[in-house]
């Protein structure tokens, strides 16, 4: 048997994240939620109906599958009951679920990547605190740091390095090959994905993989794409002055959106910002932005260049500069996605 994770009907409210990936590769916790299901089942899983096989078992995309909850999700489809979403069993619907449910996915991914498993010796230059709550992979530099375990696990990726000075306070996650700068402050529940750079104050928030946030500024209840970057000095607001409710436009001409009283930055894949750029709270940018110059809108739609559009010659030439800063390079499949992105929105 197979696990064919079906997007379809649930795509649409992930947006931006799901114009550039399939849902099935949101990061939330430490994990995708396709490399949760694999993990926690050890069966294949599909994300293309043409890859469905007869004994393929239907999945909604959108249902985080944890330890403690998948013999019965998986039950209650093969039975073809129904399950109501619960404090064990939850779903995303909309995109700042990414870091409204972040807390509660690291805890349960911490407990599955690390059950049966030994941390790397953590080093005496760290000051730690509920040591048995940090796990380090192989390969991982982490010296002269301290580690707040108290309010949550900590999870140090394969290959990650924690510069001097650095101050974590769970829970949090550092995946492979991730950077976090001297004297960083990162309070949970934040994940940094695989190859990212973190710096300045994190609090809450998702960053997929391959993204920057390395210089001083302010990143709170938000959720950051893949290959995106930061300018020096960038901040976002999350909490409105009046202390109330905060809504998200999603388009252009999308009504407003409740998201409660915190809710920062949501930016797609391949988008970046000037230096000392200001988000308001419940902003959405696009994917492919450069973001220069002004006051910003809640709302920059994908493509934008400034007030104007992006050439998508241009467009690909700079994904491609910075793509090979971290020796990769832009795919031919990505290229086809960006264009059919890009005509549908001219």
């Amino acid at each position: 048997m197979n696990i064919f994770l079906d997007e379809s009907g649930v795509s649409a409210g992930l947006l931006p994240f799901t114009l550039t990936r399939h849902l099935a590769d949101i990061r939330i916790g430490i994990l995708t939620i396709r490399e949760k299901w694999e993990l926690l089942t050890g069966l294949t899983v599909v994300t293309k109906p043409i890859l469905q096989n007869a004994d393929s078992l239907r999945v909604p995309a959108n249902i985080i599958p944890t330890a403690s909850s998948v013999d019965h999700i998986l039950k209650s489809f093969q039975d073809k009951t129904p399950f109501t979403e619960n404090e064990a069993l939850r779903m995303l619907h909309r995109p700042w679920q990414i870091f409204q449910f972040n807390d509660w996915a690291l805890r349960h991914d911490f407990e599955s990547l690390t059950a049966g498993n030994t941390s790397v010796a953590i080093s005496s230059s760290n000051q730690c605190i509920k040591g048995n709550q940090i796990f380090i992979e192989q390969d991982a530099v982490v010296e002269y740091c301290t580690l707040n375990a108290s309010t949550g696990p900590i999870y140090i990726g394969k290959s990650a390095v924690l510069m001097e000075g650095t101050h974590i306070r769970g829970p949090f996650a550092a995946c492979e090959g991730s950077v976090v700068k001297m004297g960083a402050k990162i309070y949970g529940a934040t994940t940094l994905g695989p190859f990212c750079v973190a710096g300045g104050e994190i609090k809450n928030s998702v960053l997929f993989g391959f993204s920057n946030k390395a210089h001083e500024g302010y990143l709170g209840d938000s959720v950051i794409g893949e290959w995106c970057n930061l300018g020096a000095g960038t901040s976002n607001s999350n909490v409105k002055n009046t202390g109330g409710e905060i809504s998200y436009f999603r388009s252009g001409n999308s009504t407003a959106e409740p998201a409660g009283n915190k809710a920062g930055l949501l930016m797609g894949d391949y988008s970046r910002c000037a230096i000392n750029s200001s988000f308001n709270t419940g902003s959405v940018v696009g994917v492919c932005c450069n973001i220069f110059g002004g006051r910003l809108a809640k709302y920059i739609p994908d493509f934008s260049w400034g007030n104007e559009r992006y050439i998508f010659e241009k467009a690909i030439q700079d994904i491609s500069n910075w793509k090979k800063m971290k020796g990769h390079q832009v795919t031919p499949a990505e290229i086809n996605l960006l264009k059919q992105l890009y005509s549908n929105t001219s």
